[in-house]
């Protein structure tokens, strides 16, 4: 039986939502191994001049603990 833990991390993009998705599972990836699925929790955006600068995601990331540790 695998036990799961789920951390909640907020990453961004100047280019869009999907792109401040993908970076930061990429970069969790980087730090956290066994990665199993991925939530949005929320997504909004920075305003600058009546256009979007920045893009926000709030995602839920859950990960395999490995007990052979």
């Amino acid at each position: 039986m695998g036990i799961e833990k789920h951390t909640k991390i907020t990453g961004s993009s100047t280019v869009s939502w999907k792109d401040a998705i993908v970076k930061t599972i990429q970069e969790i990836s980087e730090t956290t191994n066994y990665l199993t699925s991925v939530k949005i929790i929320d997504q909004r955006a920075k305003i600058t001049v009546d256009k979007i600068t920045e893009y926000f995601v709030d995602l839920d990331v859950a990960y395999m603990v490995d007990s052979d540790r």
